[in-house]
C-alpha cells in the first residue's frame, strides 16, 4: 500500500481540491492498480475540514497541537500501521499532478524531493514573484525540500526516527536525518506541486511566510534606490 499524508489546520477552502488530484494521482496506470490510502490529520481544526474529508471517503485522524510536525508524524504513523510501504507528503493548500506517485515509486531511490510552483500569485507584486523565481531550481538535483512534494520508503522513515515534531522546517529535518544515515535521495525538478501564496499561512515560518519575507526584502530595497 501506497500511503499520503496531509496535515491541515482548517483547510475547509481548499482541502477539498487537494484531495481530489491525489485520488486522480492514485490512479495511474503505472501504480498498475496498487491501493493508496490518504490520512489528513486534523491539527486543532474548528471548520468543515473533517466534513469535506468525510465526504471525499478520506480518513481522518484529529490532534490538538497546531505543529506541522506532529502532524505529519502522526499521520505516517497511522499510514504505517495499516502497512504503507511509500510514504508521500503533500500539504493541504496544495494539488499534485497525476504522475505524483507513479514518479516518486519510480525515482530509483529511498526517497523524492520535488519542486512546487506558485498556482496564483494573488496581490503579490511582479518583482516579488521575480525575486523568487529567482532564488528557484526547476531541475532535477536541485537543492529544496518541501514537505508538499516529498516521499520516501517506509523503511528509511522508520529507520531514520521519522518527521521531527518541529512547527517548521519538520521536512528538512527529516531529509537531513536521511542523509547523515546514507539514504538516496532523488531531487527531481518533475512532477511539481502547485501550492497558494496565501498570506494567512498555516505553519509559521513555512512556505508562506518565505514568501511575506521575499516581499518585505523587495520592498525595503526599493525604499533604499528611492532614497539613494
Amino acid at each position: 500500500m501506497i500511503g499520503v499524508l496531509v496535515p491541515a489546520h482548517n483547510e475547509q477552502a481548499l482541502i477539498g481540491d487537494c484531495l481530489r488530484s491525489i485520488q486522480h494521482a492514485a490512479g495511474h496506470p503505472a501504480l498498475q492498480g496498487e491501493p493508496v490510502e490518504i490520512v489528513v490529520a486534523l491539527d486543532s481544526c474548528s471548520d468543515d475540514t473533517a466534513a469535506i474529508c468525510a465526504s471525499l471517503g478520506v480518513r481522518t485522524i484529529a490532534l490538538d497541537a497546531r505543529c506541522v510536525g506532529q502532524a505529519r508524524r502522526a499521520a505516517a504513523d497511522t499510514l504505517l500501521q495499516a502497512g504503507g510501504r511509500w510514504l508521500a507528503s503533500t500539504d493541504a493548500d496544495s494539488k499534485v499532478p497525476q504522475d505524483w506517485l507513479s514518479a516518486q515509486l519510480q525515482c530509483g531511490a529511498d526517497a523524492f524531493c520535488g519542486t512546487v510552483r506558485v498556482a496564483d500569485w494573488l496581490d503579490f507584486a511582479e518583482r516579488v514573484r521575480a525575486a523568487f523565481l529567482a532564488d528557484e531550481h526547476y531541475e532535477d538535483d536541485h537543492p529544496h525540500v518541501h514537505g508538499a512534494n516529498f516521499g520516501l520508503s517506509a523503511a528509511a522513515y522508520q529507520a531514520v526516527g521519522g518527521f521531527p515534531a518541529l512547527a517548521a522546517h519538520e521536512d528538512r529535518g527529516l531529509l537531513d536525518a536521511l542523509e547523515r544515515a546514507g539514504y538516496t535521495i532523488a531531487r527531481k525538478a518533475n512532477p511539481a506541486v502547485t501550492t497558494s501564496a496565501r498570506r494567512d499561512a498555516r505553519a509559521r515560518q513555512g512556505f508562506g511566510d518565505y514568501l511575506l519575507a521575499i516581499e518585505t526584502a523587495v520592498a525595503r530595497a526599493a525604499q533604499g534606490l528611492a532614497g539613494s
